[in-house]
């Protein structure tokens, strides 16, 4: 079997899996339209390939997804280098999230987190502080969570070993949220 051949088996076993995640995805889906609706703002981080898919998951809501809709606020924290740096000088870099929740947050705004370890120390801080402000939040997580597992209202667990797989599994799932969302949000 080819590498190509065995890459397409493993992500296939591994997005077959995902059916097991149907009934938290629609609580992360109701949260989300919750959140949106009631006029708050989506607040997106995670590290390395993981601030990449919250930056394309942010402008799937604030510009569209499919249908021509109006955009919804959606910020991803991992689009400020200047912030960010800033951060990692003055406070570290564990910190470079939890500040912008600390500081952008607000009652009925919801926090979207994506690590596919689950061992990312500037996530689960973020998390971590959400929880201290009272702000719900939702987990993208991979391998077996790490010490992030539990941090947030609600866990999307995509267990395995390889970060690939779990990176294209969660990009599924992102995906799922923005048509079970889409379909609800009023258009204009």
């Amino acid at each position: 079997m080819t590498r190509l051949q065995q890459a397409i088996e493993a992500s296939t076993a591994m997005i077959r899996g995902l059916t097991a995640l149907e009934a938290p995805l629609d609580q992360a889906a109701q949260m989300v339209l919750d959140c949106l609706r009631s006029g708050h703002k989506l607040l997106i981080c995670g590290n390395g390939g993981s601030a990449s898919d919250a930056t394309h998951l942010a402008t799937e809501f604030l510009c569209r997804f499919v249908t021509d809709r109006r955009p919804y606020p959606a910020l991803s924290l991992t689009a400020n280098g200047e912030f960010m740096t800033a951060v990692c000088n003055d406070y570290g870099a564990d910190e470079v999230f939890a500040r912008q929740v600390r500081g952008l947050a607000g009652k009925g705004d919801l926090l979207i987190a994506i690590t596919t370890s689950g061992k990312s120390k500037n996530v689960s801080r973020a998390l971590e502080e959400a929880r201290r402000l009272g702000i719900q939040s939702i987990c993208f997580l991979g391998r077996d969570g790490g010490f992030t597992r539990g941090l947030a209202t609600l866990d999307l667990l995509v267990a395995g070993n390889n970060t690939a797989r779990i990176q294209e599994a969660h990009k599924l799932l992102f995906h799922v949220l923005c048509e079970l969302v889409e379909e609800k949000l009023p258009k204009d």
